[in-house]
């Protein structure tokens, strides 16, 4: 089990106001609500305006956090994004989040592991303050895939939505959150789900679609039903944890099949597990902190609750963590 030294101690999460439903989408092509439902769970997505970014949906999902916590950020000494649809190459997110917000002395990092994002976010953050080198860092998944959709794609477009959450994490070795850690990639499987940027080949061969996400849902999904619960098995086995010391399980939200098969396979409880797809889609590495945020708001989420997280998807990366709720 690990030691750590850091704590939990504030959330927020924004989402834009325009949605997407599923009814929309019948207008835009070949699908209907019932479809969408049946194969992934999904009713509606959040969509950012044209003028809307994810350094935007970031800086708003910190300024939620602050309203409800009175968190002051003028000692955040790190600023940690999680995403793949930057503003721009560079500058980096974090780097527009802290102008924006105006912290004065941070370092700035944007993190891509794509739906896993939030998860490696927060296991950096735990290492670097464990280790001593920070003490306050704001990690935020945040995402606008809505702007690298083609929108003529059934397989793709019908999944995707747009939000970001936001937590702070603190040095406190009296109440730590992070009791463990486990995470793995199959990059070899990495053609199943990828966007184009300054390449279109891939270990030699030529990308089929330049400029959009493109996915081959079905080996996605047997990668995820299978590496997942292996995952999980190990996470709690080096934790020594039972599923039933597990209060609430909260996994990237891809597709409701992919978490009913994964609580199947893993003897987690499905009524005990907290998901955002519903009507926000999936957004990548917002998904993990804006279903953590629900299930705060909610009422469901309790101080000391035992939580598993699992982030799983393009690379193909996964990350699962074992966190003791302190807010």
């Amino acid at each position: 089990m690990n030691v750590s030294k850091a704590r939990i101690t504030a959330i927020g999460s924004y989402v834009p106001d325009k949605k997407l439903t599923n009814h929309d989408l019948e207008e835009m092509i070949e699908t209907n609500d019932e479809w969408i439902v049946q194969r992934t769970g999904i009713k509606e997505r959040r969509i950012a305006l044209d003028t809307e970014f994810t350094s935007d949906i970031s800086i708003k999902a910190v300024e939620n956090l602050i309203e409800r916590y009175e968190k002051s950020l003028d000692d955040v000494d790190m600023v940690i994004v999680c995403t793949m649809t930057p503003d721009f190459k560079t500058p980096s997110v974090s780097a527009l989040v802290q102008a924006k917000l105006g912290i004065k002395n941070t370092g700035a990092i944007d993190l891509n592991a794509a739906c896993s994002g939030f998860a490696y976010g927060l296991h950096i953050a735990n290492g670097l303050i464990t280790s001593g080198l920070n003490k306050k860092i704001l990690v935020i998944g945040a995402e606008t895939f809505s702007k690298i959709l083609d929108y003529s794609d059934r397989s793709t477009c019908i999944l995707f939505g747009d939000g970001g959450g936001a937590v702070l994490v603190e040095f406190d070795e009296e109440n730590p959150s992070f009791i463990d850690v486990h995470m793995g990639t199959n990059g070899e499987l990495a053609h199943n789900l990828y966007c184009t940027d300054l390449s279109n080949q891939m270990f030699g061969n030529e990308l089929a679609v330049n400029g959009f996400v493109n996915q081959n849902g079905r080996e996605v999904y047997k990668w995820a039903v299978n590496t997942v619960p292996k995952g999980i098995k190990a996470l709690l086995e080096k934790a020594q944890f039972e599923t039933t010391d597990v209060d609430w399980f909260v996994p990237h939200s891809a597709n409701l099949r992919i978490i009913e098969s994964i609580c199947s396979r893993t003897g987690l409880p499905l009524e005990q597990t907290i998901y955002s797809l519903e009507y926000y889609g999936n957004t990548s590495a917002a998904s993990i902190p804006l279903s953590l945020d629900k299930g705060v708001k909610e009422g469901k989420i309790k101080t000391n609750d035992k939580m598993l997280l699992y982030g799983f998807g393009g690379g193909l990366t996964h990350a699962g963590m074992l966190i003791n709720w302190t807010i």
